[in-house]
């Protein structure tokens, strides 16, 4: 069994040496007495507090040594820390993904290097601590590729005209679904989420922690909606929250997981059977069957599409070797990493399986740890980014057996944000 672990509560502070900070700022480990002032400029940063009781969550899933802080005298002015998550990749091998989350610069000292400071420290302690990738949630989308991450999973918002909705008579009707409390189906949901986590590229481990905090179901995490309702299937559940009034009501789901295209069905009717509701929202992956289910694919609208998963592999070798593959292929691959150096790799897939090693050999093709971040989920195409010039190869054949190689057969989702 797993046991996480936790940050560092040291009676001393642990100061790193700098020498890009200005005159009077330093970094250091975190220590239990800043967490208040942590929520404090967080709360600032992002424009909202979370509760106490989550903020003691996320704490429990905070790695070892995986917060810092700097400090302008007494006060807190940047932070950033990781957590100690465990990935799933293509294939179902599970890998340790050091979580980077809670990153902000106070408004009064932007421009002055902090960020950069903080991610170069903490990565120096993912290599220390042998995390083959981190993986981050972006709140702005042209940050973080200077940092070596990419983009490696799509969520697209899908809202359904429910009342004008109808299932094409060709899909069939599973049933098998029930109306339940969420708290007092606890286990059937955790092991429904494991079994579909497991399977899922970007699928994450849910400790116990963060299943007590989402079926506390606080007011503070509404937003406006009612208290959760699920419906439970063998194999899938969803869970939502209703917005509106007597005169309008929507349906805002939450978590839709199915482990079977069975129990992915089974849940759709029904929720598009809720006939006091107007319209059904729900974040999804681009593959998501949905529309086809329907006599009228325009019932389901998309209204946003963005990024979700954001990946950098710190261990290149081993990152590409934890994943299974859809085609063979041989070649040589260039990887630049302004951070640790990248290099230059052989890449031999046979039978599903990758062998990677270092190596002088002329490459083949060229590309940034960006852009291997984001093929390497299968949500995005090799050739892609070579049309962009993003990844520089000659060989469309080439190109080809990549876009091949990377795709998967179970679409990468996140699992949970953090």
């Amino acid at each position: 069994m797993h046991v996480r672990s936790r940050v560092r509560c040291d009676s001393v502070a642990v100061v790193v040496p700098s020498t890009h900070l200005p005159v009077g700022l330093i970094i250091r480990s975190a220590d239990d007495a800043d967490w208040p002032a942590m929520a404090r400029l967080a709360a600032a940063c992002f424009g909202f507090f979370r509760s106490p009781e989550a903020n003691d969550m996320w704490r429990t899933m905070v790695a070892a040594d995986g917060a810092v802080v700097v400090c302008d005298g007494p006060e807190i002015v940047g932070m950033s820390l990781y957590l100690d998550l465990r990935l799933t990749v293509p294939g179902g091998v599970v890998l340790p993904a050091a979580g980077v989350t809670w990153v902000a610069v106070a408004p009064t000292h932007r421009r002055r290097g902090l960020l950069r400071e903080m991610f170069e420290e903490l990565h120096r302690r993912m290599v220390d601590a042998r995390y083959p990738v981190a993986a981050l949630l972006a709140s702005e989308g042209g940050i973080y590729r200077r940092f070596g991450y990419g983009p490696a999973t799509i969520e697209q918002r899908l809202r359904v005209e429910r009342r004008w909705a109808q299932v094409h008579p060709d899909v069939p009707d599973p049933g098998g679904v029930r109306v339940v409390s969420p708290s007092q189906y606890r286990a059937e949901l955790v092991d429904i989420y494991d079994r579909w986590r497991r399977r899922t590229p970007g699928g994450l481990h849910s400790p116990a922690a963060l299943w007590d905090e989402v079926l506390a179901d606080r007011e503070t995490a509404r937003h406006g909606g009612s208290p959760f309702f699920a419906l439970l299937h063998a194999d899938g559940f969803a869970m939502y929250r209703v917005h509106g009034d007597a005169a309008s009501k929507s349906v805002e789901v939450t978590k839709l997981t199915a482990v079977t295209a069975a129990a992915h069905i089974a849940l759709w009717r029904v929720l598009l059977g809720l006939d006091l509701m107007d319209t059904i929202t729900v974040d999804t992956h681009p593959a998501d069957p949905l529309p086809y289910l329907l006599t009228d694919a325009r019932r389901v609208q998309t209204t946003s599409s963005e990024d979700a998963l954001w990946l950098r592999i710190i261990d290149i070798p081993a990152t590409l070797q934890a994943r299974r593959y859809q085609a063979d292929l041989s070649a040589v691959l260039e990887i630049s990493d302004d951070a640790l150096g990248g290099g230059t790799f052989t890449l031999t897939i046979d039978n599903g399986k990758a062998r990677v090693a270092p190596t002088k050999d002329t490459p083949d093709l060229h590309t940034d740890l960006p852009v291997l971040g984001s093929i390497y989920m299968g949500a995005h195409r090799a050739s892609a980014f070579a049309t962009a010039n993003r990844l520089r190869c000659s060989d469309n054949y080439l190109l080809r057996q990549l876009d091949e190689a990377f795709a998967t057969e179970v679409p990468a989702e996140l699992g949970y944000g953090f």
